[in-house]
């Protein structure tokens, strides 16, 4: 099933700007899950634009700015009326190493105004649309990281404020401080912490959640095999839900899922990211699933996830396949956990 409507579109929150019911992850195309090909990521990029897709995710750290300036490239080459439309979202404050590690965060507001400026540059433009630490800096306020993001705004190199993977009282601390458009957390129908007190405060303040890893990683999208080898530099080779009898009961999850999918007469990846999007216009439409195709195919496989509907008797149906806290393993490593005030 491919996308044959255009897409539809949905308001950040109540401050920020409105956005493609899906938006683009690109981080694939730079880090994390192996080699990547440049030209093929050009193409899916273009090819997002013209399907209707307006939000392109980044991090300045990813692949140490060749992201940002791979959009650059994509919004350059691409037809001006599809560029006009396109709104960047950027995570900064990740500390790398020459060798790819990763040391902690910095949300120091003279920080925070280096990162922007080194942003803009890649990206080849005066402003970002919307601008979020990746993780919170334990040693810096919360307060003192939006105040300097705000500061940004005022000046007109941001024009909005996100957050990413904060818990509820964050999020309250963070928007006493200033407007916050949305929370870039991950929600999938294996990772659903949000669901008690994060999703209900982003809801009370009036904040959209851009949901990433709504296909965790590949691994609830249908196309995952139990034999699959994972190349170098993938970083699932480290995740638990990738991990040995982890990866078989989760696996177990996707091929009772698939039943569903088969019945409905769309694939297992449409399923899962209709189901995000489902959970979004009981409450006003406030979340935008952000998928990371890396190629044209899956690219068109996930855009036709917008053509399903799923009525109650669906709905049951996939919570009876994948009940909430069935998946197998932890979301990240554990070293990794401890960075998220999301899980505090």
């Amino acid at each position: 099933m491919t996308n044959t409507t255009p897409l539809p579109t949905r308001s950040l929150g109540t401050t920020g700007p409105r956005v493609s019911a899906l938006g683009l992850g690109c981080m694939g195309m730079s880090a994390l899950y192996g080699e990547s090909d440049r030209a093929e990521s050009i193409a899916t990029l273009h090819a997002a634009l013209d399907a209707g897709v307006t939000l392109l995710d980044t991090g300045d750290f990813y692949g140490m700015g060749h992201n940002e300036l791979l959009i650059n490239e994509a919004l350059r080459t691409a037809p001006a009326a599809a560029r006009e439309q396109a709104l960047t979202s950027v995570k900064f404050g990740a500390l790398r190493t020459v060798e790819g590690g990763f040391t902690g965060y910095d949300g120091r507001p003279a920080a925070v105004k280096n990162f922007a400026a080194y942003s803009l540059q890649r990206l080849g433009t005066d402003h970002i649309d919307i601008y979020r630490i990746a993780r919170v800096d334990p040693d810096v306020p919360i307060e003192e990281t939006v105040g300097a993001i705000a500061e940004l705004v005022e000046a007109g190199h941001v024009r909005h404020i996100g957050l990413s993977e904060v818990g509820a009282d964050t999020l309250r601390r963070a928007a006493a401080v200033a407007p916050i458009a949305d929370l870039q957390i991950e929600y999938s129908l294996i990772s659903r912490g949000i669901e008690e007190k994060i999703l209900p405060a982003a809801r009370e303040l009036g904040i959209g959640i851009t949901a990433y890893g709504v296909l965790s990683r590949g691994l609830i999208s249908g196309h995952f095999t139990r034999d699959r080898a994972l190349g170098a530099g993938d970083f699932r080779g480290m995740s638990p839900r990738f991990q040995g009898d982890n990866l078989r009961r989760n696996l177990d999850l996707v091929d009772r899922l698939r039943e569903v999918a088969e019945a409905k007469g769309v694939t297992v990846a449409q399923t899962a990211i209709a189901w995000v999007l489902a959970q979004g216009p009981r409450h006003g439409a406030d979340i935008v699933p952000l998928v990371g195709a890396r190629r044209r195919d899956r690219l068109a496989e996930a855009l036709g996830a917008v053509d399903v509907t799923l009525d109650a008797a669906d709905l049951a149906a996939i919570e009876e396949a994948v009940p909430a806290g069935a998946a197998a393993g932890a979301r990240y490593p554990e070293a990794q956990m401890a960075h998220l005030d999301s899980e505090h």
